[in-house]
């Protein structure tokens, strides 16, 4: 998910955005740059979301801009500070001031190829050897009509993470520091009582504001056999949630607080909120991602403290979500600019065990250490078996894990052989869905006479009519 844009008007302005730009687009699309050659002759491209005067890794990204240079001399690489933003994207890029490499998340891709502010990168990529070294998971995310549209620089499948102390009270702890696994959302709710009873603490945390509510609920609510949208005979996008499974995934969150009370007592947790709750040992368990590290270390969590497990399967299905970040190549990039571009990207994602991947996985793993961060997680790769990469990259994280390995094992088993359903996040309107969800959450949750089917039903059809309806695609 990882977008911290709060939906207020949804996407029937993005979608009325996107129909005002698309031909703006178009037009823009095969121009060359002005600026795509220097008075050199190089190649000059800019990359987004680069470090402020000031910041800690200003240092680092110029050396590394440097390095470069000095082995690419037919290059020049310009900082950009922007980051990704909706509530600026769509603009900057009708105006063209968008980087010519800018990063975004798994949730956009399809609007912004659709919109044409993403390069074809399928012709650089195959004279690069990439032919057959993504993983396919990835893949279909990143492609539309057999060509590649955006670089894939991380992915990732939920998990369930939880605090070992807690797990330890509680009588959830084996020997030799393995978690034992829920098996299914029954029994994580019985693992978050018997926490609850041992320790007072609750046993479970579930966010319910900006977007995260959302984010976290439709793998538990695919797991229950929803379908979140679909599309008609026309070729247009129907909100199904309105559904008796939507309603008993809904209803087990509802449960949790007023039958179970294994919830915290604040209903409105957004993503910090969320982290900070589990971090500080106030929660037994969380849905969680890979990289909970980088989000639980600030809050004081040590590597000794944090686990994560497998997805417990639902009543229909065994599911997890699949999101993570990408790379996207300015529309209209000369194919020098591309080809510039992916040997930027590759310093620090490579399908090649490099010197240079080597070299900066390794100080990114040092610096973790130093950080206070758990390393020890092997998280979901974007790239296929074949990769050299892979495999290099797990033998570091071995070398540089920093607590009991078995704390993450079931995790990194789950990863290595998923047994789940892998699924991407729903395909339009994900962060507009998130946050329809996250409303229906928090009412739940502070009523406790609310009916989850009636919820559900108003939320489905003002879903439809503020967003589906607005979609032209």
């Amino acid at each position: 998910m990882e977008n911290n844009f709060k939906v207020k008007k949804g996407a029937k302005i993005t979608a009325l955005v996107l129909s005002a730009v698309i031909a703006i687009s178009m037009l823009g699309a095969c121009k060359k740059q002005a600026s795509d050659k220097d008075e050199q002759g190089r190649t000059v491209i800019s990359v987004g979301a680069w470090p402020p005067k000031g910041h800690k890794d200003l240092e680092p990204m110029n050396k590394r801009k440097a390095e470069f240079e000095q082995a690419n001399p037919d290059v020049v690489v310009n900082g950009d500070e922007w980051s990704f933003d909706l509530r600026s994207f769509y603009a900057k890029a009708a105006g063209g001031s968008i980087p010519t490499l800018y990063n975004t998340n798994y949730t956009e891709v399809s609007q912004i190829i659709e919109a044409g502010y993403s390069a074809d990168l399928t012709n650089v990529l195959k004279k690069r050897g990439y032919d057959g070294m993504f993983n396919k998971d990835v893949l279909s995310v990143i492609s539309k009509d057999n060509k590649i549209y955006a670089f894939p620089m991380s992915a990732y499948i939920l998990g369930l993470a939880y605090n070992t102390e807690l797990f330890e009270k509680a009588g959830l702890m084996e020997s030799d520091g393995t978690p034992k696994q829920p098996k299914d959302w029954d029994e994580v709710r019985e693992f978050a009582v018997k926490i609850k009873e041992t320790t007072g603490k609750p046993g479970i945390v579930f966010p319910t504001s900006t977007n995260h509510g959302g984010w976290l609920f439709t793998p538990v609510a695919w797991s229950f056999g929803v379908e979140f949208m679909k599309k008609d005979e026309n070729g247009k996008w129907k909100a199904t949630f309105n559904s008796p499974e939507c309603a008993a995934a809904l209803q087990y969150i509802k449960d949790l607080k007023w039958k179970y009370d294994v919830l915290p007592q604040n209903t409105l947790i957004n993503g910090d909120e969320f982290s900070k709750i589990f971090a500080s040992g106030n929660a037994g368990m969380e849905i969680a991602a890979g990289d909970i590290p980088r989000k639980v270390v600030s809050f004081g969590m040590t590597p000794d403290q944090l686990g994560i497990m497998a997805m417990p399967r639902g009543p229909k299905q065994h599911v997890t979500l699949m999101g993570g970040g990408v790379w996207n190549v300015k529309g209209g990039s000369t194919e020098d600019q591309i080809d510039a571009a992916i040997r930027w990207i590759e310093l620090t994602t490579n399908y090649k065990a490099t010197d240079d991947f080597i070299t900066n996985k390794r100080n990114s793993l040092k610096n973790d250490v130093e950080a206070g961060k758990l390393v020890g997680i092997k998280s979901m790769s974007v790239w296929s078996q074949n990769a050299e990469s892979v495999k290099a990259e797990n033998s570091l994280i071995d070398e540089y894990a920093n607590s009991n390995i078995n704390h993450v094992k079931l995790y990194n088993d789950f990863v290595a052989d998923c047994p789940a359903k892998i699924q991407p996040e729903e395909p339009v309107c994900a962060q507009e869905l998130y946050a329809t969800l996250d409303n229906c959450i928090q009412e739940v949750l502070v009523n406790k006479d609310a009916d989850c089917a009636a919820v559900l039903e108003k939320a489905n059809a003002d879903f439809q009519v503020n967003y589906l309806d607005n979609v032209d695609y």
